[in-house]
């Protein structure tokens, strides 16, 4: 696996740029990530997204289905992809430090 540096920290990630284990995600992951995403700011939505996702991947061990994530948001999916331009699965769940989805978002 590649490593990258960012702002001191060094992350190892697979072929698609996803972080190697969700135990090595830091908010300099995040900023990292959001560089890559051309977000200017994460704001509370952002925020909200991530934290859905590292909750939801806790509890069951696999990103949630696209409908699950905006239920338990409140946003609606043209939201989640304006929120993250790359969508729920490549830009979402890559910030929030999951594994690559493999169909679930």
């Amino acid at each position: 696996m590649p490593d990258v540096e960012f702002k001191g920290k060094s992350f190892s990630v697979d072929e698609d740029g996803f972080i190697d284990s969700y135990e090595n995600w830091s908010q300099e992951w995040v900023q990292l990530v959001k560089k890559e995403e051309g977000i200017e700011e994460l704001n509370d939505e952002h925020q909200k997204v991530i934290t859905v996702l590292r909750e939801y991947y806790e509890k069951n061990g696999i990103a949630p289905m696209v409908r699950v994530l905006s239920k338990v948001t409140g946003f609606k999916l043209k939201h989640i992809y304006e929120l993250f331009p790359s969508g729920p699965g490549k830009g979402a769940c890559k910030m929030a430090g999951l594994p690559k989805p493999t169909g679930c978002v």
